[in-house]
């Protein structure tokens, strides 16, 4: 069950760094050409900007607590946030009716509640 929670932790991990990378340093034009990112052309850019800081936070959120040793709890709690800000992905996606990326978000929400449920309940960082 450990190794299936770090293998889970570290696939999101990386869609959280590409998300990311890509929201946080990729002009907004850009993104709303690209599939699935016609929603940026309806916010502004510093909301943009400001989710793909937190999807860097994530990522750096569901790893390093667990492997540093620091406040492991921040990696369950990290994925219940990941729950959240899927449910408003999905949310966008379904009212642009974009539902191929609903299903791919509701496949990482999928993975966050698994993380989430490991770590809270039978394998925490903590006996």
């Amino acid at each position: 069950m450990n190794l299936a929670l770090w293998i889970a932790a570290g696939l999101l991990a990386a869609v959280a760094l590409t998300g990311g990378i890509s929201k946080a340093f990729v002009p907004k034009e850009k993104l709303a050409a690209a599939d699935g990112g016609g929603w940026t052309a309806d916010v502004g850019e510093g909301f943009v900007k400001s989710l793909g800081v937190l999807e860097l936070l994530a990522a750096a959120g569901l790893i390093l607590p667990a492997v540093l040793g620091i406040a492991p709890v921040l990696v369950p709690v990290t994925a219940v946030c990941w729950v959240l800000l899927m449910i408003g992905a999905m949310v966008t996606h379904g009212r642009r009716g974009e539902f191929k990326f609903v299903a791919l978000n509701l496949i990482y929400l999928a993975l966050a509640v698994f993380i989430a449920w490991g770590r809270f309940g039978p394998e925490p960082f903590t006996g």
